[in-house]
């Protein structure tokens, strides 16, 4: 798909703690105001929704510059990025939490991080997410990566809501072995709960979110069990993306810089 070229919309990584603090705010208002979520280090006064992850992460920011005066207003989307190269700042990948990363930690290639991604509701639909995914691509391209992860989200906690979904994930595009990561064995949640012949395809597919289906479209793939995350009021699988497996044209677009 060609490069979005709307002359409004700025794409480039935050700079400043004001780019930062406007990320957050964007993610209160998805994350928790619209999903319900919560954290310990969200501040409902400021209606910011941080952790303590965001100062060593990169923060890829759209902006329209049509809308306010400030970057706080301008804000329209938001993906935040860590590169293994830098892992050793923040001690940890956030995802690890959820999921058991060693397979990926220990295949030697360059690993990228995704997460915390949202786009405001005004702009869901048109080609906001066109945007980020053009800009992630230059990144992607930029920093030679090999392979993409992180965890994507469906919205609820209720497992048997989910079961057609979850298990046409599992059946259809579980990764394979050598980059397939694990929920962590304390909340380790099956997605194989229906076998192939008792999915419903096109149900299945109706409650994959948006998100996780543009990763799927260009190779992406899913890790081994779900984690239900309470505090969030999400249900979450791990997207890994190999580059060296990607579909021949989806890998052109990432080495030209276009999603």
């Amino acid at each position: 798909m060609p490069r979005p070229t709307e002359d409004h919309f700025e794409l480039r990584l935050a700079a400043t703690r004001e780019d930062i603090r406007a990320a957050q705010h964007l993610r209160y208002r998805v994350f928790v105001q619209e999903l319900g979520g919560d954290g310990a280090m969200v501040d409902h006064d400021a209606q910011l929704e941080m952790d303590a992850f965001d100062p060593v992460y990169d923060h890829l920011l759209l902006l329209d510059r049509r809308r306010g005066d400030t970057v706080r207003d301008r804000v329209v989307g938001v993906y935040r990025l860590m590169r293994s190269d830098r892992v050793a700042e923040a001690g940890r990948y956030y995802c690890e939490d959820e999921y058991d990363l060693s397979v990926l930690k220990a295949s030697g290639r360059r690993l990228l991080e995704l997460g915390r991604s949202c786009v405001d509701a005004d702009y869901r639909g048109g080609t906001a997410m066109l945007h980020l995914w053009s800009g992630l691509a230059r990144y992607v391209a930029d920093h030679d990566i090999d392979i993409l992860f992180g965890v994507a989200s469906f919205h609820g906690t209720d497992i048997g809501a989910l079961k057609q979904a979850l298990s046409f994930l599992y059946h259809n595009h579980l990764a394979p072995e050598d980059v397939r990561v694990r929920a962590v064995a304390d909340h380790f949640q099956p997605m194989d709960l229906l076998p192939p012949d008792q999915i419903d395809r096109k149900e299945a597919v109706l409650q994959v979110p948006a998100l996780i289906k543009g990763y799927l479209r260009l190779g992406g793939t899913v890790g081994d069990g779900a984690f239900i995350d309470h505090a969030f009021n999400t249900t979450d699988v791990c997207l890994i993306m190999d580059t060296a497996r990607m579909t021949a044209g989806a890998n052109a677009k990432y080495k030209k810089g276009r999603a």
